[in-house]
This record gives structure tokens, sequence and C-alpha cells, in this order.
């Protein structure tokens, strides 16, 4: 129908000004999505659905209120009320495996020895949440990356009352807790797992990032690449794509191959970082482009960096195959993946990988198939209604596991909410 089908206006009906940004996103497929970001919150919302001068379908829709914006701290007290309105799953796999290796958790047991292991050399944030407010001590000297756990966690104590928990959340790349003996393995959360490691895992902080964020970032999210999914399948160019940094010795290989074979793998490096710079090998390095012109190419090549490379929700959602490397990293949702449905699997050596890209090419129509799997299951899966189900669903199983009070310990500092609002809101729930 073209992204200009639709047009989308919604407005406060008692107010005088809604400020309220709209942004409709054609997914090329007969289907679009429409999303939106309130700057204030309103007693009722009126959202108008309209091609040319009609209505379409029962528009206008009112959406009864309030209806609050991000910053709106008014959680909901009954979180089982909040787990069904969210439409969130009973179980999450994931969950329950990364879980399993703690039958139970002792707060002041790890508040003791998860320092004494990891606080001298680790970037690690102790959190602790009681009463709906968070509370964080940090250890090692890397912490930056602690902003997008306290975002995520002030941004679900505003909408919902989350249970009393203490944990440790790991921020650097690599997961901490070795598969060891079992008596001494200590429970602490990654944006990463691995096979060789026993670390519970979260969404990354990228894929967190940008749902939060979602219209106020300028990169990537998970709805903007729907809409930016290239040209159709047909008209795709067939040679493979990967742009990147030299952050792990197999993608040397692929650019190594690459420059062997340039009409099957475009693959290049836009930084060096790692290892040190051999133009003649490995050069020259190429300008960033956009991710959203990787989907002008019909084979997407997603290999490890440093750990998983964070890049793969997005790619899954575009109109592209992928083929991605056998890892011993994964990320919240890998599990759930299946080879040769959703993604092409290659070695993790890619002494295959000529060979599967020469199988895609002689199964155009499979391989087409797999990139609407694929792409099926990012929509499903991976937008923002699920993260924040995810997170949830982890900290309230997690403090279920809990045998003694989360405490406010020595040292730690109460995370405040944002009061830079210049619309504060009044909360409907509080007396």
């Amino acid at each position: 129908p073209g992204e200009n089908a639709f047009q989308v206006k919604i407005t406060a009906p008692d107010e005088q000004f809604t400020r309220v940004g709209v942004q409709v996103l054609d997914r090329k497929d007969g289907s679009f999505l429409v999303r939106y970001r309130m700057y204030a919150s309103y007693q009722n919302l009126k959202i108008e659905v309209k091609t040319g001068d009609k209505h379409v379908a029962q528009s206008p829709y009112v959406l009864k209120g309030p209806v609050y914006h991000e910053n709106c701290d008014c959680p909901q007290e009954d979180s089982s009320a909040w787990l069904e309105e969210m439409n969130c799953p009973q179980t999450m796999p994931q969950i329950q495996r990364d879980l399993a290796n703690f039958p139970t958790v002792d707060p002041d047991k790890i508040a003791k020895e998860i320092p004494q292991r990891f606080g001298q050399r680790q970037s690690l944030c102790h959190y602790t949440i009681r009463d709906n407010k968070v509370y964080i001590k940090t250890y090692g000297e890397h912490v930056g990356f602690r902003i997008f756990m306290d975002a995520i966690l002030l941004s679900l104590t505003r909408k919902v009352k989350m249970p009393d928990v203490e944990f440790f959340v790991n921020l650097g790349d690599w997961p901490l807790e070795k598969k060891k003996s079992p008596q001494n393995l200590h429970p602490i959360f990654s944006w990463c797992g691995s096979n060789e490691s026993k670390d519970i895992v979260m969404p990354t902080y990228d894929l967190t990032d940008s749902v939060l964020e979602s219209m106020g970032r300028v990169s990537l999210d998970m709805m903007s690449v729907q809409a930016n999914t290239g040209p159709s399948w047909e008209d795709k160019n067939t040679t493979a794509f990967w742009r990147g940094r030299d952050s792990r010795k197999e993608r040397l290989e692929l650019v190594k191959l690459s420059r062997k074979y340039p009409e099957i793998i475009d693959a290049a490096f836009t930084n060096f970082f790692f290892f040190k710079h051999d133009e003649s090998l490995y050069g020259p390095i190429v300008k960033h482009i956009s991710f959203f012109d990787f989907f002008k190419y019909k084979y997407q090549i997603n290999i490890d960096g440093t750990v998983a490379a964070y890049r793969l929700p997005y790619l899954l959602a575009g109109n592209s195959v992928v083929l991605k490397q056998d890892s011993i990293y994964y990320e919240h949702f890998y599990n759930e993946l299946q080879p040769w449905k959703h993604y092409i699997p290659f070695k993790s050596d890619l002494s295959d990988l000529l060979e599967k890209l020469q199988w895609a090419k002689e199964h155009d129509e499979e391989a087409k198939n797999i990139a609407k799997s694929g792409q099926e299951f990012a929509r499903n899966h991976l937008m923002g209604d699920h993260i924040f189900c995810y997170y949830f669903k982890l900290f309230q199983e997690y403090a279920s596991l809990q045998v003694s009070e989360p405490k406010i310990r020595d040292g730690m500092e109460k995370v405040p909410q944002p009061d830079d609002d210049l619309f504060p809101c009044t909360c409907h729930r509080k007396k």
C-alpha cells in the first residue's frame, strides 16, 4: 500500500495540547507498526487511523486512562495483574535453565562472598530493591555501563511493584562464574552467557537501551529496523555482507576470505583495535555505513566479537537471511532459535562458510523462508514488551529463591528516579 497509505493522529480529548510524537513504520509486507512516545500523561487518548479522510476499521480508538508517559512513577501494585496486561508468557525456558543452578540464594552470604571473589578486578554492581526503591554499590573502576541497568530497574519500578530482591550484575563483556564445582557457585547476572559459565543471562544492554529510548535514540532499535529492510528479496545484492571491528581472530579470517572471493563475500573492518593493523592482509579500513544499508544484501554474516555479537536481534528483524557462526556465547534468546529454521549455521572456524553460502544460493526459496522465520521470531520475541517481561520474570523468580530478607547494605546509595520532568504526573494509584 505504500508508506503514506495511513495517517495516524493521537490527541488527548480533554487537553488543549497533546505532547505525543507519532511514527508510522511501513514493514513493506502489507503490515505497519505505529509507535508513539508521550511526553506528558493524559486522562484519555484518542487514536485516529485514517486513509485519505476515511477512518479505518473502528477508528477513532479511545484509550481510557489515565495513560502515563515513561517518566511517570505510578507502579501497578498487583504484579500478577501487570503480567497479565503485558501478556507475559507463563514461563521463559532460559530463566528456568539459568536459575536451575541455584536452588536457594542467601543474600547475606552473597553480599560478603561475591565482592571478595570478583570485587577487585571486575566491573560489578550490587543492587537491592526494597519497597520498590533501587539501591546500588559499585565495585571496580569501569562501572559506566551501570546506566543501562539503573535505567531498566527504575523504568520497571515506575510501572509495577517489584519484588524485594538483592543481586549482583557483571558489567563486563565476559561471563564471570566458571563451571566449577557446585558448592561455590555464585549467582551473577550478565548480558551474555557461555557454555563454559553459569551466569544468569539478561537481555543485552544494547537491546535494553533500544527499548527504553525507542524514538529517542538515533541508532538501532527493533522497530526502526523493521521499516528499513532494504529492497525486496529478489532485488537484493547476492554477495554476503559483514562490517565491524577486529575483536576476534575469526573476523580476520572472514576479511581474508573476502579478499580472496570478493564476488562471494563483502567483509571489511571499520576500525582496528585489537590486532596490530596489517593493511596488506586485512585493510583498508572502510567507512561506517548505516545499518539499514546492510539489508541491501541478501546474506548477513553474524560472527562473534569479544563475546556474542549483539547485533543479531536487528539482523533477524531485517529481510535477509542470517548466517550465524557456531559459538560458545549466547544472548537470552539464542536457545529458542533453531538452526536451519531461523538462521543458517556455519562452523566457528569458518571452514564451511563458503559451502553454506553456496547452499543458500542454490536453494533460494528455502533461504528466503529461513529469513522470513527469523524475522517472525524477532517480531514475536524481541520487542519491547518481551524485554520488560523477561526482566520482571527473571527478578520475580530469582527473588523467590532467597532464603532471607534482601537488605540495604553499608555503602549502598539510592538510585533516584529522573526528576527533570517538564510534565509531572499525578498517579491515580497513590492515596
